[in-house]
């Protein structure tokens, strides 16, 4: 018996599903913490997508941050389908990355310190996968929403990679491109693994640390 699997790469833009021109309905607020999920958020607060495997684990690796975070949510970025379902992502047809959304206060987590998480919580070096998830919407992408983010994302990329490589690694494949769109996910994506503290995390490490400090601007 042959079992058939659809490999995974980005659709074209014109091929990619052609979505709808609403947002689909979400939470209002963040199950945890209370917060408002799509604001309005405090002055001096910033936001960055962070996209490193299934959404659901992804989140509570930031929102379990001692502090810093204001809020998180799960949501689609970096694809080609106004307002997409879960299931239209799943399809791999939109060219979205399963992505949380991080708004944090800088002087108290420092971006550095928010990307060191980041990429200790993920294999970034697999391509359009994590594990045994495999497709487009479980790449490992940054997504910043400004030119200093950018920056500091490269360099951390840069340090990140030369520490892997010494641990016989392969390439980091960790895409940095700017949030131009970011969808909220369905509410009972939200916060997943806190409603459903059983549920499935198929998050996993390399086990190498993330040498932030050391060549990284502060």
């Amino acid at each position: 018996m042959f079992l058939f699997r659809k490999r995974a790469e980005m659709p074209a833009p014109a091929d990619a599903l052609p979505g709808r021109p609403s947002p689909i309905p979400t939470a209002e607020t963040h199950f945890v913490n209370g917060n408002p999920l799509k604001g309005p958020y405090p002055d001096g607060l910033q936001a960055i997508g962070l996209g490193l495997g299934c959404f659901w684990g992804a989140e509570r690796k930031f929102w379990q941050l001692p502090e810093g975070v204001y809020v998180t949510a799960v949501g689609y970025a970096a694809g080609y389908t106004p307002n997409p379902t879960y299931e239209e992502v799943c399809s791999g047809l939109t060219g979205h990355n399963e992505v949380v959304l991080v708004v944090f206060d800088p002087a108290v987590l420092p971006l550095e310190a928010l990307l060191r998480t980041f990429f200790e919580s993920h294999d970034p070096t697999q391509g359009y996968r994590q594990g045994n998830d495999v497709g487009t919407q479980y790449r490992s992408g940054i997504y910043v929403t400004d030119p200093a983010q950018e920056e500091t994302a490269k360099q951390v990329r840069a340090a990140y990679a030369v520490a892997l490589r010494a641990k016989g690694y392969g390439d980091v494949t960790t895409e940095i491109r700017p949030l131009e769109h970011f969808y909220f996910a369905e509410g009972y994506h939200q916060q997943y693994l806190a409603k459903n503290p059983g549920g499935y995390c198929g998050l996993g490490g390399t086990g190498v640390s993330c040498p932030i400090g050391t060549g990284v601007a502060a």
